[in-house]
């Protein structure tokens, strides 16, 4: 979750038979309780109940513009995609960030459901895949159509439980994220994030969620109030082919933090795949470069044959994470 220093995005470098056609076509979609939200698909001229479609989950308070270059690729490589801003971010940003009661439950619960009844409705009988960046994997578990995904990727997706953060790093993003964030949220009435260069603004409920200290999601307030409403967390919905890719030098996404975030997918078949950013000749990768273009060769491919397959090719970097 870490979203400072965020790049301008890279145009995607596509075959010259596929970049014409990879035209993102924008769309409002209704979440359950009214909310507009707004995103973009990437969609291939025929339907194909043999062509899956993607949704892509983003990060915290990331735009979906952020993931423009990789969606396109999938695009370039046989998928439809959906790309789209949880309430209060971006193309799902209302007139009044104080006014906004949102928190994660809800990013996950109405907005990436409303993204699973989009899909089933606007692509029919095609598979649903999913692909969820640090929060955008958590979210992946809180829809309740959660038993129609097929196959699921995570990258660095856990739920900012703070001990769970790397050591030499932790008590700096501790103060960061958990003393600071909140703090002016309070003053604010939401997180003014771009003002200060790290992130999105943010509503006030998301910061709650992901300031309290908590070991367990349903510890954290939007958690709570389904837990005191007997309303179980829908995880255990998920049954899909479930890819969680970590990266070693990544404060946010640890392995016990990984391990925290897939035990809560209880019916889904696990693989936690953990990379070195020397199994792919790199210094260093982090939490948030994954979807950047200088990955394309070396890290997408990963996460493109597990949506095609379910399966690790023999040479993929990295290792998989034993798992009790």
């Amino acid at each position: 979750m870490s979203f400072q220093d965020t790049p301008e995005l890279e145009g995607i470098q596509l075959k010259p038979s596929t970049a014409s056609a990879a035209q993102d076509e924008p769309f409002q979609e209704l979440a359950a309780d009214g909310f507009a939200l707004g995103g973009f698909t990437w969609r291939h001229a025929l339907p194909d109940t043999q062509r899956a479609v993607v949704i892509i989950n983003a990060a915290t308070s990331v735009r979906c513009r952020h993931y423009s270059r990789f969606a396109a690729y999938l695009f370039a490589n046989g998928f439809d995609v959906i790309i789209y801003d949880y309430r209060g971010i971006g193309e799902s940003r209302p007139g009044s960030m104080k006014a906004l009661n949102a928190s994660w439950t809800d990013w996950g619960a109405q907005d990436f459901e409303a993204m699973l009844k989009r899909v089933q409705r606007e692509f029919p009988g095609q598979p649903i895949d999913v692909v969820g960046h640090s929060f955008g994997g958590c979210a992946a578990g809180l829809g309740e159509s959660g038993q129609v995904i097929r196959r699921l990727v995570t990258v660095g997706a856990q739920f900012a439980y703070w001990h769970d953060y790397a050591p030499e790093h932790r008590w700096r993003m501790f103060g960061k994220w958990h003393l600071l964030m909140p703090l002016v949220t309070l003053i604010c009435g939401y997180f003014p994030g771009k003002r200060l260069g790290w992130l999105e603004d943010t509503p006030a409920g998301v910061v709650r969620d992901w300031s309290t200290p908590t070991a367990r999601y349903e510890q954290r307030p939007s958690g709570r109030s389904l837990h005191n409403r007997d309303v179980r967390l829908p995880f255990a919905n998920v049954h899909a082919q479930t890819l969680a890719i970590s990266i070693s030098d990544d404060p946010y996404g640890t392995i016990p933090a990984i391990e925290r975030l897939l035990d809560y997918f209880s019916n889904a078949a696990k693989t936690h795949l953990r990379i070195e950013p020397q199994d792919i000749g790199e210094q260093q990768v982090g939490h948030f470069a994954f979807f950047r273009s200088a990955y394309q060769a070396t890290l997408w491919p990963i996460a493109l044959t597990w949506l095609q397959t379910g399966e690790l090719a023999p040479d993929t970097p990295g290792r998989q994470v034993p798992r009790s």
